[in-house]
């Protein structure tokens, strides 16, 4: 008797426990995808020229920076997304409505510069990824990815999920091209166990491309971006339950998208250090690094690096064209027509390209750029999480308020670090 209660029980359970998983993996899914449009700008160009950089001068030594960056990268797009979701506004919106006007011009123009600075170096990449494939010249190449870059954003017409999808599929294909490199490449997987876990920096130009490569994964567009991407998940009458769940699984799509930008990462570190460190080829230059992999390993090397540096320009282009309206509308209310808004981030990089401007020096002054700007999106965004009457329920707990500041301290002394050399000749 006790047997056959203990089949009907189990019949019972088992599809409720079955729809109860789906539920929640429907749950998840509706919450996923804001964090996969941020994860773009920390595998964008400049990451490939900062990685490469690295592991072909130092081999996997700089792979723990890596880790690092990723880890406070997860950190301050969770508080960016919290921002969002407790205030039902942006980070520039709250801005202005915390901070005097005067200080809010100041955060909008040199939050516009660095818009600008980072749509420079993302048009870069996608031109050079045109150009390397096809060899179409770089002022038809930025043209070409100018227009595409505004179609993807213009898609936005028709709602975020399906900006979402085009940039989860432009991600896809940086992670398969990169995982085609990792197979042909045939690292020591032994030597980046090793030195993912252990820190270790060889010299003083390792301090800087170390530098370099927390300049080019922690960017300030996508802190204000990503407090305005969570809006399309928000609902006006949410109570602090909703708000709670919200972030949470926000968190889990934050966690997701952010480690596979990790691995794409530490991809371009392990392949520098497996093709171009172990044959004594220091790389300057990204066009160097597409030459020099098809000798190495092959047509389909050289070809699925030139794919991922096309589809993390052209994602990141958008990514930081919708960064330009969020940071233009958000701090002091300009009411400018969405098409003119896009135009105004896209043209200063069209312009360097056009002027004909050495690559690398652009990039490198963009990260400058970058660098300077960084701190103005954190600060602000540590100050409005700690206020309870802004935040309610979700506002930052002791320890979070103590690792926010920690994380800051150490983001601003480095870009400080990386600014003085650059601007003492030592870079």
């Amino acid at each position: 008797m006790s047997e056959g209660l203990n089949v009907s029980q189990t019949s019972l359970t088992l599809p409720l426990l079955k729809d109860t998983w789906q539920v929640k993996t429907k749950s998840l899914f509706r919450f996923l995808g804001p964090a996969f449009i941020v994860s773009v700008a920390y595998v964008d160009p400049g990451n490939f020229a900062t990685n490469i950089s690295g592991g072909s001068v130092f081999g996997y030594s700089l792979i723990w920076v890596i880790l690092w960056s990723n880890l406070m990268g997860i950190f301050l797009q969770s508080m960016s997304a919290k921002l969002g979701i407790a205030t039902g506004h942006n980070l520039p919106e709250m801005s202005s409505k915390v901070f005097s006007r005067k200080t809010n011009w100041f955060f909008w123009i040199e939050a516009e510069f660095a818009a600008m600075a980072t749509d420079l170096a993302e048009f870069l990449g996608g031109t050079l990824g045109l150009y390397l494939l096809f060899g179409i010249p770089m002022i038809y190449a930025g043209l070409i990815i100018g227009a595409l870059t505004f179609l993807i954003v213009y898609m936005e017409k028709y709602g975020q999920r399906v900006v979402e999808w085009i940039i989860g599929t432009l991600v896809a294909v940086i992670t398969i091209a990169y995982t085609i490199e990792v197979f042909l490449a045939k690292p020591d997987w032994a030597q980046v166990g090793i030195h993912t876990l252990i820190p270790s920096l060889p010299n003083g130009e390792a301090v800087l491309i170390a530098v370099g490569m927390l300049g080019a994964t922690v960017m300030p567009h996508v802190i204000y971006l990503h407090s305005q991407l969570v809006q399309a998940r928000n609902k006006k009458d949410d109570t602090e339950e909703q708000k709670r769940k919200h972030l949470r699984m926000e968190r889990i799509d934050i966690t997701i998208a952010m480690n596979i930008a990790f691995l794409v990462n530490a991809a371009m570190v392990i392949v520098a250090a497996a093709v171009f460190f172990r044959n004594g080829i220091a790389v300057d230059t990204i066009e160097q690094a597409h030459k020099s992999l098809e000798p190495l390993l092959g047509t389909l090397s050289s070809g699925a690096f030139g794919i991922a540096l096309l589809a993390s320009g052209l994602s990141s282009s958008a990514v930081g064209t919708m960064a330009g309206q969020t940071i233009m509308k958000g701090f002091v209310g300009l009411s400018i027509p969405i098409n003119i808004r896009r135009l105004i981030t896209m043209t200063p990089a069209l312009i360097i390209i056009a002027l004909g401007v050495n690559p690398m020096y652009a990039l490198i002054m963009s990260q400058v750029a970058l660098s300077f700007a960084l701190p103005f999106a954190i600060v602000p965004m540590l100050l409005i999480t700690s206020r309870k009457d802004l935040m309610g329920s979700l506002v930052n707990k002791p320890l979070t308020k103590i690792a926010g500041w920690i994380i800051t301290s150490l983001i601003v002394g480095l870009n400080a670090v990386l600014l003085y050399l650059t601007f003492t000749g030592n870079s």
